[in-house]
């Protein structure tokens, strides 16, 4: 990189697609030099373990996540400030994104350093039961460490500058899947299941908050994924606003129902958890019906398997209802599907938000070069 593009890029950031991929390689290489020399004072004069108390994988776990918040919350401040209009690689000018209010950009850069302490310290863990008994030397550990730091500053950054629904569909999906994964795998009760999935967030471990946690993360992910995501579907007649604000609020509801359920333990607050949770499901299955009348311009393809989805879960209440299911089986497959149906969603309506976008290029380009010729 030249002395000219490197000060360009610290000048204008986010200008082009070339200047975020390297913006992003400067926020990763800071992270290491943030990282390395912290883990080797601190892993000076000893050998390491691979994973555990006082591993590297527990510094890396660690120290990925605060800088992956600081990664987020400096992209989306860089976001804040850009001046010029965001274009497509074609060049095609894209219409502007919703803005992030100070609690969702809170709420999605936890989310990530959440997902990065998660994903490095299971993958730390699952390579020190591959390497039983292997040490790492401190400058070795640092590395490693300062790596892990930066590789996830790299893309947590890419993620915060690039934010669009289908990545936070991807967003939703990893961070529902890790945190489940981890509550399920350190809780003390190998038996938990025979109760319910509720029963992961009674006790006062650490996987109890971590499952609690997850789910009021969640919910707060699910409510920013109602404003940003229908902000992008067409809205021509007053009827389809108004489809639109409804589908949006109800997905506010699920995002509340679903941090309720993580905010009241069932043993502790068994009506109202209860009631949230059967919400949840209600609204769940009152949009899949009314998405047609909604959203007009929904895929057909995607309505019908919405329809799909609420028998299934249907039938997993039957199921659960004839004893065939337990309670916990019943409501994995209601939470598989439900978010399976939002991730969709986000999917399908950025979709629909680009197709309608690359629609009306060609007549914003004709409209520009008509008042060019007239002036």
């Amino acid at each position: 990189m030249t002395e000219a593009s490197f000060s360009r890029v610290l000048r204008h950031p986010i200008a082009t697609v070339a200047s975020i991929e390297s913006a992003a390689l400067l926020v990763g290489a800071a992270a290491f030099v943030l990282a390395f020399p912290v883990a080797l004072l601190m892993f000076w004069g000893h050998d390491l373990a691979i994973a555990g108390t006082g591993s590297v994988g527990e510094f890396a776990g660690i120290a990925s996540a605060v800088l992956a918040v600081l990664a987020f919350v400096l992209g989306r401040l860089l976001v804040a400030r850009r001046t010029h209009v965001p274009t497509d690689l074609d060049g095609t000018t894209r219409r502007s994104e919703p803005k992030l209010h100070w609690f969702d950009v809170a709420a999605l850069a936890l989310a990530h350093g959440i997902i990065a302490l998660l994903a490095w310290v299971g993958l730390t863990d699952l390579l020190g039961q591959s390497f039983q008994g292997a040490v790492l030397y401190p400058f070795a550990g640092a590395v490693l460490a300062g790596v892990a730091a930066g590789l996830t500053s790299y893309v947590v950054f890419l993620s915060s500058v690039r934010l669009t629904p289908m990545l936070l569909s991807l967003v939703l999906a990893v961070f529902l899947v890790t945190g489940a994964l981890a509550s399920m795998l350190s809780a003390s009760d190998p038996q938990w299941w025979q109760d319910n999935l509720s029963a992961l967030g009674m006790t006062d471990e650490v996987s109890a908050m971590t499952f609690n946690l997850t789910l009021i993360v969640a919910g707060a992910l699910v409510t920013i994924i109602a404003r940003y995501a229908t902000a992008g579907l067409p809205t021509r007649t007053p009827q389809e606003v108004r489809g639109r604000t409804l589908l949006r609020l109800g997905l506010v509801l699920i995002g509340v129902f679903l941090a309720c359920v993580g905010i009241f333990p069932v043993d502790e607050f068994l009506a109202i958890h209860n009631t949230v949770a059967t919400g949840m499901g209600l609204v769940f299955a009152a949009m899949v019906i009314g998405l047609r009348r909604l959203v007009p311009s929904m895929p057909h393809v995607f309505v019908v398997l919405g329809y799909v989805f609420v028998a299934v879960v249907a039938v997993a209440a039957v199921l659960f209802a004839v004893g065939y299911y337990n309670l916990t089986a019943t409501e994995l497959v209601a939470a598989v599907v439900i978010f399976s149906w939002i991730i969709l969603f986000l999917r399908n309506a950025g979709a629909m938000a680009a197709t309608e976008e690359s629609d009306a290029a060609p007549a914003v380009r004709a409209d520009a070069r008509l008042a060019a010729g007239t002036a």
